[in-house]
């Protein structure tokens, strides 16, 4: 199935459809080379429109830390809790799809939010979400729009193309810089924020209504055979086609007939 048909189908299927995003620490090497950890996961349920939250701020008020304090070891406990809580809802999920933005391998991706599970849970794996339910958005608008159709970096690129950037979204700078000041809320806003962004790219998307820098000529082609004045222009050119039909019809009735009677005189 191409990237139209995936999109078609995923919009036919609200219910469900999940939109995930996360925040993580610095993806650079001021981790001491470990693998980033978790701070916040947003979950978005297309038909309902419910957000579910998983994040280490809202686990340390179940727990009475103070988030503004929280020292490494209290930090691993949290994230595990919070990774746990997920991949229990990921397995309450198991028909859904999981619409996402480059969430594709180790660096960032499920595959990173399973080995941040097993590091905190060496003895046990994670709920797996087959890989056949994952949808990267990203990739299907640039088969749609074609691959040079937007500059990089091509999130916000497009956020300025459609509408301007989410109030609560933080760059990738912005969020390395937040977790190193403990601002886990403002963290999770953030992802929040590009979750239901997400989400609104992928109904324009659908109606093919997304603004790009380059838009290759397929897709040029299907948004005008989708726009109403090519609808308006095949209505007109049904009608006459309809009324030719009619009035070659109605010359072939009147016509008078070519036979004439032929006869012999009498010997």
């Amino acid at each position: 199935m191409d990237a139209s048909g995936k999109v078609a189908s995923l919009h036919k299927n609200p219910d469900s459809l999940l939109i995930i995003h996360y925040s993580c620490e610095g993806l650079d090497d001021s981790n001491s080379g470990l693998s980033p950890r978790i701070t916040s996961i947003a979950v978005l349920h297309a038909g309902s429109k419910t957000l579910h939250s998983f994040s280490i701020h809202l686990v340390a008020e179940i727990l009475r830390y103070d988030k503004d304090i929280i020292d490494a070891k209290e930090y691993n406990e949290l994230e595990k809790l919070m990774l746990k809580d997920f991949f229990v809802f990921a397995s309450e999920h198991p028909h859904c799809s999981w619409l996402h933005w480059k969430m594709s391998n180790i660096v960032y991706g499920f595959e990173a939010l399973e080995h941040r599970y097993r590091v905190h849970n060496p003895d046990k794996s994670p709920y797996k979400i087959n890989d056949s339910k994952k949808f990267d958005l990203s990739a299907l608008l640039l088969e749609i729009y074609g691959k040079d159709c937007v500059d990089h970096p091509q999130m916000p690129a497009l956020m300025e193309l459609n509408g301007g950037k989410p109030r609560d979204m933080l760059s990738g700078k912005e969020e390395s810089d937040a977790f190193r000041a403990k601002e886990y809320v403002k963290m999770h806003k953030s992802t929040i924020s590009k979750v239901y962004w997400f989400y609104s790219l992928f109904n324009l998307l659908y109606r093919r209504k997304i603004r790009t820098a380059r838009s290759n000529i397929q897709s040029k082609i299907h948004a005008f055979s989708d726009s109403w004045l090519f609808k308006l222009i095949g209505i007109v050119a049904m009608i006459f086609t309809l009324f030719q039909i009619g009035e070659t019809g109605q010359r072939y009735i009147s016509r008078p007939s070519d036979t004439t009677t032929n006869s012999s005189p009498g010997k």
